[in-house]
């Protein structure tokens, strides 16, 4: 990772990078990361620069409106392309190497569709402090080809929501997304039940003011975890959200006091350097 340059030169690097590829296909998920890289792709290549977003049961309402606002306002043509991970058997057992078949799944899908495209390279929003959890869907997408200029060049996490804010984009401040099959712990099964109980939670928790949330599927159990400065709110509110939880199918509603952290379900995994 380059060294001692500060956010304007990281930012020429990026630029620089995204221009020599060519043409590119921008993996973009409606999160700030990738919604940034498409509008820089699209600032840099034109119209040799595609924005598209993997579409399945995993994909949290409102994201996929997210993408397609993201692009439209950063003027890259968008497509949406339905990716099929369930039918995995790898990826539905949901061992730890759950994001490697999920990410395999799409990167392949992208592959192929650069490939008809007459597209030169996908690339993704993985950015530099994307390092510090365990994340085994980098080794598909090294497998799979996929650049990550963000990450190659340095590029934070803070100094990307600052560069979106300065472009104008609407998701400069969003928070933090995953897949929903992380709200599942490793070793019980992945399911379009679970998938969409916890999609129906989510939505209704932020329905309810509570931007960061997860509620994490254990059985009939939901864990929910929001931001500890809004424990309070949340549990003059308790009525509410156990109404929600149990509406979206949770027999039992559980308060995780540590409060939101991402990744969470890691916390379970012995340490181990990533694959």
């Amino acid at each position: 990772m380059p060294e001692n340059l500060t956010p304007l030169e990281r930012r020429a690097r990026v630029r620089a990078l995204i221009h020599s590829y060519g043409s590119v296909l921008v993996a973009c998920s409606g999160g700030v990361d990738s919604v940034l890289l498409a509008a820089v792709a699209a600032e840099v290549l034109g119209d040799k620069a595609v924005a598209a977003t993997a579409v399945s049961p995993s994909l949290a309402s409102g994201e996929l409106d997210d993408a397609r606002a993201a692009a439209l306002a950063a003027g890259i043509r968008h497509l949406e392309v339905p990716t099929n991970e369930l039918d995995n058997a790898a990826y539905a057992a949901n061992a730890p190497d759950r994001c490697f078949h999920c990410k395999d799944t799409a990167y392949s899908t992208f592959a192929d569709l650069a490939l008809r495209e007459g597209i030169a390279v996908v690339i993704d929003g993985t950015n530099a402090d994307d390092n510090s959890d365990f994340r085994p869907g980098r080794r598909a997408a090294r497998e799979r080809n996929v650049r990550s200029p963000l990450a190659e060049v340095g590029v934070t996490k803070q100094e990307i929501r600052d560069w979106a804010r300065e472009l104008g984009l609407a998701v400069w401040d969003k928070p933090a997304a995953a897949c929903l099959s992380s709200r599942v712990p490793y070793g019980s099964p992945v399911t379009l039940e679970k998938l969409t109980r916890i999609d129906r939670a989510e939505s209704a928790l932020k329905a309810l003011g509570f931007r960061q949330c997860r509620v994490r599927d254990h059985g009939t159990v939901g864990r929910v975890e929001i931001e500890p400065a809004q424990l309070g709110q949340l549990l003059d509110r308790r009525l509410a959200v156990v109404e929600a939880l149990k509406t979206a199918g949770f027999s039992y509603v559980a308060l995780d006091l540590e409060g939101f952290r991402s990744g969470s379900m890691n916390e379970v995994i012995t340490a181990q350097p990533q694959p």
